[in-house]
């Protein structure tokens, strides 16, 4: 969202209501976090958090916002120069290492946002649909790369592949959500990685 305009002390305050929304909200839920839980935990008044947001729904789609940001940039890390299966299991050990810091807590923000609001706001359902066609373009483009490599098979689909590899990693991130267990995550994971290895002759890492 655009926060042209603001000065710097402005901005502080801005990104602070903004993130205090986005822990409650994937605390507690959307429904649940009210505008005056949000003032609260960011120590501002009912003005200064109109003056940014005149709603609760323009903070959602802020939170969605700072939420798929967060989300992309650890995606970035890992998937910007991915080109072969060493990259894979690079990018597989950094998620893995994330989750198990947190201790498994919070599963996918984007994931838990989609939940709340894919049937109950169709401007954030949309804004998240975004956020997953970006990342799935990520493992898309990195699946061609491998490709053009001759690490996959010519006749390997970069574009369904990358689809069932993120919904090996939203399944697994839920499930690892639920048994406070990163095993899930790794699983479902490397499970793509072995099907992926058998559209290759030229094999790769584990």
């Amino acid at each position: 969202m655009a926060t042209d305009g603001l000065t710097r002390k402005g901005q502080a305050t801005r990104d602070r209501i903004v993130q205090a929304a986005s822990q409650l909200m994937l605390e507690q839920g959307v429904a649940r976090t009210t505008i005056e839980d949000i003032q609260a935990a960011a120590g501002v008044s009912p003005s200064q958090l109109y003056h940014y947001f005149p709603g609760k729904d323009a903070l959602v789609l802020a939170v969605v916002d700072h939420q798929a940001g967060q989300v992309m940039g650890v995606q970035h890390q890992g998937l910007n120069g991915l080109d072969d299966f060493e990259g894979l299991g690079n990018w597989r050990d950094l998620m893995i290492g994330i989750l198990a810091k947190v201790q498994c807590v919070g599963g996918c923000p984007l994931g838990s946002l989609a939940s709340d609001l894919s049937e109950a706001d169709p401007v954030a359902r949309v804004q998240l649909a975004n956020a997953f066609e970006s990342w799935e373009a990520l493992l898309r483009n990195g699946l061609e790369r491998m490709r053009d490599r001759g690490e996959l098979a010519e006749h390997a689909d970069p574009g369904e592949l990358a689809v069932a590899l993120l919904a090996a990693v939203q399944g697994g991130l839920l499930l690892s959500q639920i048994r406070r267990d990163p095993a899930p995550l790794r699983v479902a994971v490397n499970t793509m990685i072995e099907h992926l290895r058998s559209l290759s002759s030229a094999g790769g890492v584990r």
